[in-house]
């Protein structure tokens, strides 16, 4: 059967940035258009003066005033943003904040009613978006309050071979040995397999985990979080199923290349996972929203302010967060079905007493 055509609605993030650059550049290409249904929350007036001032070829943009318009082989745009708004390139201007978080919110609230079917977000300022309704720290944790309906997200940077996964996200680091509990490891690991199994159609998922300590606490002289907080919870994953190795040095870990080993990987904190991914993979890096209902996808850079309107942005990453989104996307639709009806167990229980079975010797035997 024929794969519907997947709608992406997709967040212009800071208008300051290379949002806008990394969008365009992305659907010039229009066989991009001809794979999903590409729906632009932002303004088709801040679109063309970007366009104009990278000096990009021409692109047919079809504005809309709800994704149910969206029209197929086209690049649809929703004006959701004032029509004044002020584009200052390379500045972080609290108009621009404004302007990101207005598209995150129609964005958001299409994707909830199930008007499109995921979403990619153009990056943001974490600092010019705070508002009233935008009090977080980013992306993840806006998605998981207001998408989430109690699950956990959790933050995963991935390429085809390399996904990290993290236990502890935008917060600083002196206070992550604090906020890392047994109990919060084996969440995010739990978390993570599903994902592994869900999203990326892995049926085994090897998970590995990197130690807090420099050389994974050295039995306790650099610290003790990995015998007291990691380990434990490992095993306690273990018996639910995780297939966990470790806890490793991170250094020698990516230094090794160890993680071509494993099917994903679960970094402590923010950086200890982050800059050897960017390092290995900045250029094709996704970001992806693990755990919640929703599908979430955005590239794994910034706003790029010292790049912004110079036409020095690749667009790769943000043409693999769209690919990322729509792949997992199918991914969990195909698992939904093929876990919608398990066979039900066709074998007794040896340990039972076999006596009350009434069995013959030779049934037993069959058994």
């Amino acid at each position: 059967m024929e794969e519907r055509m997947i709608k992406v609605g997709i967040t212009h993030g800071d208008i300051n940035g290379i949002g806008y650059e990394v969008i365009l550049k992305t659907f010039l290409d229009m066989r991009m258009a001809e794979l999903c249904i590409p729906v632009i929350y932002g303004s088709s007036k801040v679109a063309a003066y970007h366009r104009k001032a990278l000096d990009l070829p021409p692109i047919s943009l079809s504005t809309i005033s709800h994704a149910s318009e969206a029209g197929l082989n086209r690049l649809n745009i929703i004006n959701c943003v004032e029509d004044d708004v002020k584009v200052e390139l390379t500045q972080s201007t609290e108009i621009a904040g404004k302007a990101a978080y207005q598209a995150l919110e129609a964005a958001v609230a299409d994707l909830k009613n199930g008007d499109i079917d995921v979403l990619v977000t153009a990056p943001i300022n974490k600092h010019n978006i705070q508002n009233k309704q935008f009090s977080f720290p980013g992306h993840t944790e806006y998605l998981e309050k207001s998408c989430g309906g109690g699950k956990k997200a959790l933050m995963i940077l991935m390429t085809d071979s390399l996904r990290i996964a993290l236990v502890t996200g935008h917060i600083p680091l002196s206070e992550v040995a604090a906020q890392l509990t047994p109990e919060r490891i084996v969440s995010k690991l739990q978390i993570f397999n599903q994902s592994l199994k869900q999203d990326f159609t892995i049926i085994k998922p090897r998970i590995a985990v990197l130690a807090l300590n420099p050389h994974a606490g050295d039995a306790g002289l650099i610290g003790s979080e990995e015998e007291t907080i990691i380990k434990p919870a490992m095993e306690e994953a273990e018996k639910r199923g995780v297939m966990v190795f470790g806890p490793f040095p991170a250094d020698g870990f990516f230094g090794s290349r160890m993680y071509e080993h494993f099917d994903g990987v679960l970094a402590m904190y923010h950086d200890q996972g982050l800059a050897p991914f960017k390092a290995l993979a900045m250029d094709e890096g996704v970001n992806y929203t693990a755990g919640l209902p929703i599908v979430r996808t955005s590239p794994a850079h910034g706003t790029a302010y010292d790049i912004a309107g110079q036409n020095r942005a690749s667009e790769e990453s943000f043409r693999q967060a769209i690919y990322t989104a729509i792949d997992i996307y199918r991914n969990r639709i195909r698992f939904k079905e093929a876990t919608a009806h398990p066979l039900r167990k066709q074998y007794f229980d040896k340990s039972a007493d076999n006596e009350k079975l009434d069995l013959t010797k030779d049934e037993d035997e069959a058994l």
